[in-house]
């Protein structure tokens, strides 16, 4: 199938990006600047469609962001330290980010002629991101169904969805995925911080994963508190 992946950069939807390349026809990536703190993400998106030689496509809908109080990720606050399964981050929720997104992707590729968009949303989100999960899944895609009419029917592709990011990990090892060229870090400085929930799942996804974690951290033995890995 013709395959439109959204992609914001990180090691998951590159991932994404290197399985739908191996497995279909991907068409291109596209990615959003919502006004988020880390988005030096953008570049590595931007690499990732250089690396595999198709279009990618940045949409500016900072505007949207600017009016997303409360979050740690749009709004003057703190990102906080820990792993993804502490309360603490449902800080970094941004309300709707990948309805929006999804949405805007849908129209993209429907006009690009997809047959499918693919979104790289794991079982670690299911905790925290309720637009992550299975159960909004199935109902956007009835929704766009509905939106299009069946005409053209454009297949919404989740293949992480009920995987862990250890799983993801270990196919973009498989892959042979750049994983230097991805960015997860959600404070956004120069180097991953290495306390922060995505660095933190980052970290323990290639232990799992029994693969080459080949990221700079600040501090690259936090996460084996934050986790209870000896």
């Amino acid at each position: 199938m013709k395959t439109l992946v959204v992609c914001s950069g990180g090691l998951d939807s590159v991932t994404l990006a290197y399985k739908v390349a191996s497995e279909a026809t991907l068409i291109g990536l596209v990615s959003f600047d919502y006004g988020q703190r880390h988005n030096k993400e953008l570049d590595f998106a931007r690499l990732a469609g250089k690396r595999l030689n198709i279009p990618s496509h940045i949409i500016d809908i900072s505007a949207v962001g600017k009016l997303l109080n409360g979050s740690a990720l749009t709004d003057n606050v703190d990102v906080p330290d820990g792993h993804y399964a502490e309360d603490t981050m449902k800080v970094t929720v941004v309300p709707n980010r990948n309805a929006m997104m999804l949405a805007i992707a849908f129209s993209i590729g429907t006009a690009q002629g997809a047959e499918a968009v693919a979104a790289a949303m794991h079982g670690g989100d299911h905790f925290i991101y309720p637009d992550c999960r299975p159960a909004f899944l199935d109902a956007f895609a009835a929704m766009e169904r509905l939106s299009l009419d069946g005409d053209p029917e454009v297949q919404l592709y989740v293949p992480f969805v009920n995987q862990t990011k250890g799983d993801i990990a270990a196919e973009g090892a498989r892959l042979g995925v750049p994983f230097e060229e991805t960015w997860s870090c959600y404070k956004g400085g120069e180097r991953h911080c290495g306390r922060c929930g995505t660095c933190v799942e980052r970290r323990e996804a290639f232990h799992l994963a029994n693969a080459i974690d080949p990221t700079d951290y600040a501090d690259p033995d936090f996460w084996r508190a934050a986790t209870g890995t000896a």
